[in-house]
């Protein structure tokens, strides 16, 4: 099989952005403090395994981990999100504003509905790759405690990544960029 092309893989994702975009304001509507994401969770839980990930759930609490087998062995990469929100009253006046009094101020909303738009993109490519992929979503960032959580879990003994992906959203940059350091970047909440 060829690997997909830059141009053919361009037009995949924008062909999931409406889906991406309701997912999206869905959560934004639905918010929930960390280590209460049980209905963010559970939504997490039902798209990986409706893509073919193996599914862990309450991982560290309510952290949810998929792994996908690629054909073959090969590396393993680990794509992470947060998932929590903050006690953040929005008044943004958007029509898919908050409806509990909660936030996703910090755009995890935004980190759920791309980690899940990349999950399914690479459930469809798992031909065309070697090793695996494990998502990791995890709880209660705001509080420091849920990548804690997750490790007293042993997020990582059975699947440990060669590499992690921690996706963030930073207004710093251009819509539309994505960027990528080679050292560690946005690593610690202290």
């Amino acid at each position: 099989m060829e690997p997909t092309s830059v141009d053919n893989l361009i037009r995949e994702i924008h062909a999931e952005t409406p889906e991406l975009v309701a997912t999206r304001r869905d959560l934004h509507q639905q918010p929930e403090l960390g280590f209460k994401e049980t209905r963010t969770a559970a939504m997490i839980a039902r798209r990986l395994s409706e893509y073919g990930y193996g599914v862990r759930a309450e991982v560290g609490g309510t952290g949810v981990v998929g792994v996908l087998e690629g054909t073959g062995t090969g590396p393993t990469l680990a794509i992470r999100a947060d998932i929590d929100a903050l006690p953040v009253l929005e008044q943004t006046g958007l029509p898919f504003a908050s409806r509990n009094g909660l936030m996703h101020a910090c755009g995890h909303d935004g980190h759920i509905a791309i980690a899940l738009g990349a999950a399914r993109l690479l459930a469809r490519k798992r031909k065309e790759f070697h090793g695996r992929v494990v998502m990791i979503f995890q709880p209660a960032e705001e509080i420091t405690q849920g990548a804690l959580a997750m490790l007293g879990d042993r997020v990582f003994d059975e699947y440990r990544p060669d590499r992690v992906i921690g996706l963030h959203i930073w207004n710093q940059l251009p819509s539309g960029t994505v960027a990528v350091n080679r050292s560690t970047v946005f690593a610690s909440a202290d």
